[in-house]
């Protein structure tokens, strides 16, 4: 797992440790010093904390003008036992509603398992963001974790799903990827 690094192709763009807005303005990192484990795994330095011992993340885009974030998942989401998507909503995603973020896009690839337990923060997001016209999309998921968000009704508040799930993220820069994914949603809606 440590050999998995953050895209880093728009470090150029955007830091997240240089937004002074981002949850991890200041924040130091290291390519060297490997701290963080997934069950007992070491994964690469440029991951986030955020309160979950087995799922981190990498806020890759936050554009507070256009309002949406881009944000890469690694590990095993797991809301069961380490209430994942708390510590997501309230330490992450509540701090960019703040800044007026409303569209999300979660990169899924790297997300192992899913084991949910109910959709509560799930149904707040949405309701804190649909007024504003957001959305919450998750893109490339592994089947299997598609397959178990949708048996728990996630996919009622995150799109997700084989429309998702076959987009070439990297090649795009990140607000021609928010149009090709509104698209996306436009013809599921539509």
């Amino acid at each position: 797992m440590q050999h998995i690094e953050p895209f880093y192709n728009w470090r150029h763009l955007y830091r997240t440790e240089d937004d002074s807005k981002s949850p991890y303005h200041g924040k130091e990192y290291s390519e060297f010093e490997y701290s963080e484990t997934i069950y007992n795994f070491y994964i690469h330095p440029q991951w986030d904390f955020f309160g979950s011992n087995t799922l981190y993340l990498k806020i890759l885009m936050a554009d507070y003008k256009k309002e949406y974030a881009i944000i890469e998942l690694l590990g095993e989401w797991n809301d069961v036992i380490e209430n994942d998507i708390m510590f997501l909503k309230r330490d992450i995603i509540d701090v960019l509603i703040e800044e007026g973020v409303s569209k999300f896009i979660l990169i899924g690839e790297n997300v192992l398992n899913f084991h949910a337990s109910d959709n509560c923060y799930y149904e707040e997001w949405f309701e804190d963001i649909i007024d504003e016209g957001g959305w919450m999309v998750g893109i490339n998921f592994r089947d299997h974790v598609v397959k178990e968000m949708r048996t728990e009704n996630i996919h009622y508040y995150l799109q997700i799903g084989e429309q998702f799930n076959d987009i070439p993220w990297r090649q795009y820069r990140p607000q021609h990827l928010v149009e090709v994914v509104e698209d996306r949603i436009m013809k599921v809606l539509g």
